[in-house]
């Protein structure tokens, strides 16, 4: 009767290892299986030399949009036209927007790191070309280590994929 005691004790020990060890193995298939998640929904790295933009002022600083063209070029983006907001019936809040079409959404999730707060418009337009529009309360883009640090968990995330 003792052994059979003890073999009991033994099985439901050797249950209960088994029963961590399968509870440890479905988490660590959910955490991949959010990181595999966020990384198919974050925003692409994309080289700045392939990024081409427009930059319009919808804030009341005169200037801006030439100031914030220039830096961008200095970065390697390729700034196809600064100007005024020619779509003054969007009424641009906060920081500024992101205006893009289909063909242009990476782009646009890419270029809105570059505006943080910065809402998004997906229009109709055939091309991958995206609008920086910059708002009233605009004051400064991301810095590269802001842009840089804000990709990082995408990166880490995607050598867990």
């Amino acid at each position: 009767m003792p052994a059979l005691i003890f073999l009991l004790v033994l099985a439901l020990a050797a249950l209960g290892v088994w029963w961590n060890v399968l509870q440890q193995d479905r988490a660590m298939n959910q955490a991949q299986a959010a990181a595999c998640t966020s990384v198919s929904e974050a925003p692409p790295s994309l080289a700045p030399e392939n990024v081409t933009l427009r930059v319009y002022n919808a804030g009341a600083k005169a200037g801006a949009a030439g100031e914030v063209a220039a830096e961008l070029q200095a970065r390697g983006f390729v700034v196809d036209e600064y100007a005024n907001d020619p779509r003054p019936e969007f009424a641009v809040t906060g920081v500024g927007e992101v205006r893009f079409g289909p063909a242009g959404r990476e782009t646009g999730q890419y270029v809105q790191l570059l505006l943080p707060g910065a809402t998004e418009r997906a229009d109709t337009r055939a091309t991958g070309l995206v609008d920086l529009v910059l708002g009233p309360e605009f004051t400064q883009l991301a810095t590269p280590a802001e842009v840089a640090a804000a990709l990082a968990p995408v990166a880490s995330a995607e050598a867990a994929c």
